[in-house]
């Protein structure tokens, strides 16, 4: 399978003021996305599963801020990754490629009779 993972990281909670500092990330809500594209579905669409959540942030000691305007989607998704740990993204990662995998090769399919 050749799947690519695709974090969205847009929506965020903030503290309008901590510190001293003006829009400070604390909660990110973000969804995880597997795409297989070498295994497309009758409609001839790539293979995908996806998996969300929120994670709070450590504010406690903000020792290198970056101003809201400044933030990118690659910054928070570090965070995300970060807080979550390596091997909690792998398991996550590692679930979706076997959704996708369940989809290709089902071991299970409801039928009705009659």
């Amino acid at each position: 399978m050749a799947i690519s993972y695709a974090w969205d990281v847009s929506t965020v909670d903030t503290y309008p003021t901590k510190d001293s500092n003006s829009d400070v990330v604390y909660n990110v809500h973000w969804r995880l996305t597997a795409t297989d594209d070498a295994n497309n579905d009758a409609d001839g669409n790539p293979q995908t599963s996806g998996v969300y959540g929120s994670q709070g942030l450590d504010t406690d000691s903000i020792s290198s801020f970056t101003a809201f305007a400044d933030l990118t989607s690659s910054d928070v998704q570090g965070w995300v990754e970060a807080a979550l740990t390596a091997d909690t993204v792998a398991e996550m990662k590692s679930g979706l490629d076997a959704q996708i995998a369940e989809k290709i090769t089902p071991t299970s399919v409801q039928k009705t009779i009659g």
